[in-house]
């Protein structure tokens, strides 16, 4: 099940992306990232109508509307945590990634970036 992820510190985040901007980033750094935004992604559109996955990192529940508990959600975004990443940093668009996307409210990119 879903859960409630906790943002790391600003100046962390800042050094993550630094490495991942330099091609540096190492699996730890991709997990942080992925993690860190997700956080983000939950505090801005809070709820449990879509289930965003970002596998093998972490699934987040977000954005108001009907709710689910068991078995697969009405709304599924599922991408990998570079892509992740760059869409949530504005360095990807939306239509331009490779995101799978069903349901209603699958559609995230009125919520991106979630950094500037």
């Amino acid at each position: 099940m879903a859960r409630t992820l906790t943002p790391i510190d600003p100046a962390e985040f800042a050094q993550i992306c630094a490495r991942i901007d330099a091609g540096e980033a190492d699996r730890a750094d991709l997990k942080a990232a992925t993690k860190h935004l997700l956080a983000l992604l939950q505090r801005k559109a809070p709820g449990h109508s879509v289930e965003v996955r970002i596998p093998p990192f972490a699934a987040i529940q977000c954005i108001a509307g009907a709710s689910h508990t068991r078995g697969t959600p009405p709304a599924v975004v599922e991408t990998d945590a570079e892509t992740w990443i760059a869409l949530a940093r504005g360095r990807l668009a939306w239509a331009d990634a490779a995101v799978r996307a069903s349901g209603e409210r699958s559609d995230l990119s009125p919520l991106l970036p979630l950094v500037p």
